[in-house]
C-alpha cells in the first residue's frame, strides 16, 4: 500500500479519551473526509466538525465505507485527510484497503476505525502505511486528538493561550479589568503577555499604559498580506519588562468594518510570540467579534450589577455555549459594585441564572480606579495592598489555570460572635 502516506505511531494508551479537550489546540487548514458506516461513528465525527479547533479545517461525511470511498475517489481528488469505518474483520480488511491505496494521493493521510481491538491488525496497518487505527465506540475527544497527533507538530513550539475579555454592556470597566489582569499575569508570573487592543476606534489600552506607538494592530489588520513573527515585533509597543501592547489608533479617520476573520491570523501569530494573549474585545456583536469569542482559550465577562447587565450577560452566555459546546462556560467578573444609592441585584442573584460563580466581585472605588486611569499606571502600580489588587491578582491565577474560583463562604455564626466578642471588649 505504497500510495497510502506512512506515519508510524506507538499504539496509544488510551482511556476513555486521549486527553483533556482544553489540552488540544486548534487544527491547521487541512480538508477532511469521513466516510462512515455506522450512526455511533459519524455523529461524534459531526461534533467534531462544529468544534472551535477545527473552525479552520474542512469536513465531509459521508454514509458508506470503504466502497464507497473507492468509488467515490476514483473521480475526485483525495483530501489531506480520510478517515474510515470498517466493519471488516482484521484479514479482509487489510486485503480490501488495498482498494484504497490505488487511488490516494501519496500525501494523503487515512485513520481507520474499526470494531476489533487487535494488535496484530493494527501493527499491520502502520505498516501499510495507515497513520492511525482507532477502536470503535469512538468520542468526539477521541476524533480531534487522532487528528491533533497526525497534524500538529509536537515539536514545534506551544500556542499561546488567549484570553478574550467583553463586556456584557458599555462602560462596565472591561477593558481596564482586561490591562490589569494582564499586568498581573506579566508581574505575578513573569510570564510573557502581549495586550491587543481590538476596539479601533475608542481603544483604551494606549491610555491606560501611557502609551502612544507610531504604529498597531491597525497596520496589521489592514495589510494582512505581511503580517509574520517579524512584523507583529516590530508593531508591538513594550509596556513592562514582560508586556507588550498591539495597540488600537483609537481614531475615526476612517471606517473599520472587518470581515469575520480579520484578526484570526494576528492572533495566529501573537499566539507564537508570547504565552498569553490577552484579546480586549469591545462591546459589539459582529462577525469579528463573533468568530474572536468563539476560537478564544479562554473568555471573561465584566458585568455590573444591574438588570440590563444580567440581561446581556445571560444571551451571551447562552450564545457562547452554542458556539463552543465543548469548552467550559464563560469566566465572570462583577465590577463597580456598591455604588452609593444605586439598586443593585446582589452577586448571588446574579449568578444564579447564569449558573457561574464570579471570580471576583470588584467594589466601586473611583479614587483607586480614577488616579490610576488618569497617570497612565496599573492599579498594582498605585496601591500594591489595596483589596481590589488583590482580587485582580486571584483573576489573574484562575485564567492562567494556577487556581479554581472559590465561592466566597457567607459568615457563619462563629465569625458574628466573634465580631461581638470584639465589639463588646472595645
Amino acid at each position: 500500500m505504497s500510495n497510502l502516506a506512512y506515519e508510524t505511531q506507538a499504539l496509544p494508551d488510551r482511556g476513555d479519551d486521549f486527553g483533556t479537550m482544553e489540552a488540544l489546540r486548534p487544527l491547521p487548514r487541512i480538508s477532511i473526509q469521513a466516510f462512515c458506516e455506522t450512526e455511533g461513528v459519524a455523529r461524534p465525527i459531526e461534533r467534531a466538525g462544529e468544534d472551535r479547533r477545527m473552525a479552520k479545517t474542512h469536513l465531509k461525511v459521508h454514509m458508506g465505507g470503504l466502497e464507497t470511498a473507492v468509488e467515490f475517489y476514483r473521480t475526485a481528488p483525495t483530501p489531506n485527510l480520510i478517515l474510515l469505518e470498517s466493519r471488516r474483520e482484521p484479514r479482509e480488511m487489510l486485503d480490501s484497503l488495498r482498494g484504497l491505496a490505488e487511488v490516494c494521493d501519496p500525501t494523503t493521510k487515512v485513520v481507520v476505525i474499526g470494531h476489533y481491538n487487535d494488535i496484530w491488525l493494527y501493527r499491520e496497518l502502520i505498516r501499510s502505511g495507515i497513520s492511525e487505527y482507532v477502536v470503535a465506540p469512538i468520542s468526539m475527544a477521541d476524533i480531534l486528538s487522532v487528528i491533533s497527533n497526525i497534524f500538529v507538530n509536537p515539536e514545534a513550539e506551544p500556542l499561546g493561550r488567549t484570553i478574550a475579555f467583553v463586556g456584557a454592556k458599555g462602560g462596565v470597566g472591561s477593558s481596564t479589568i482586561a490591562h490589569n489582569v494582564a499586568w498581573s499575569v506579566s508581574t505575578l508570573f513573569k510570564s510573557e503577555v502581549v495586550v491587543a487592543d481590538l476596539d479601533l476606534a475608542f481603544g483604551t489600552a494606549n491610555i491606560n499604559f501611557d502609551q502612544d506607538p507610531a504604529q498597531g494592530i491597525a497596520e496589521a489588520v489592514f495589510s494582512p498580506e505581511r503580517i509574520d513573527e517579524t512584523y507583529l515585533d516590530r508593531l508591538l509597543a513594550q509596556c513592562a519588562e514582560h508586556l507588550s501592547l498591539l495597540a488600537s489608533p483609537s481614531t475615526l479617520d476612517r471606517i473599520y468594518d472587518f470581515d469575520p476573520d480579520a484578526f484570526s491570523q494576528i492572533i495566529d501569530v501573537a499566539q507564537r510570540s508570547a504565552p498569553i494573549v490577552v484579546l480586549d474585545v469591545p462591546h459589539v456583536w459582529s462577525g469579528w467579534a463573533k468568530t474572536t469569542l468563539m476560537q478564544a482559550d479562554e473568555i471573561v465577562i465584566t458585568a455590573t450589577p444591574e438588570l440590563a447587565n444580567l440581561r446581556n450577560t445571560k444571551n451571551l452566555v447562552d450564545m457562547l455555549k452554542k458556539l463552543r459546546p465543548n469548552d467550559a462556560l464563560p469566566k465572570l467578573v462583577l465590577n463597580q459594585a456598591g455604588v452609593p444609592k444605586r439598586p443593585e441585584i446582589t452577586a448571588v442573584d446574579f449568578a444564579e441564572p447564569l449558573g457561574i460563580t464570579p471570580m471576583a466581585v470588584i467594589p466601586f472605588d473611583p479614587l483607586l480606579f480614577g488616579n490610576a486611569s488618569n497617570n497612565g499606571r496599573m492599579l498594582g502600580e498605585m496601591d500594591a495592598k489595596s483589596p481590589i489588587v488583590g482580587m485582580i491578582n486571584e483573576v489573574a491565577h484562575v485564567v492562567t489555570g494556577r487556581a479554581e474560583i472559590k465561592a466566597k463562604k457567607k459568615p457563619g455564626i462563629e465569625q458574628v460572635l466573634a465580631r461581638l466578642k470584639l465589639g463588646k471588649k472595645k
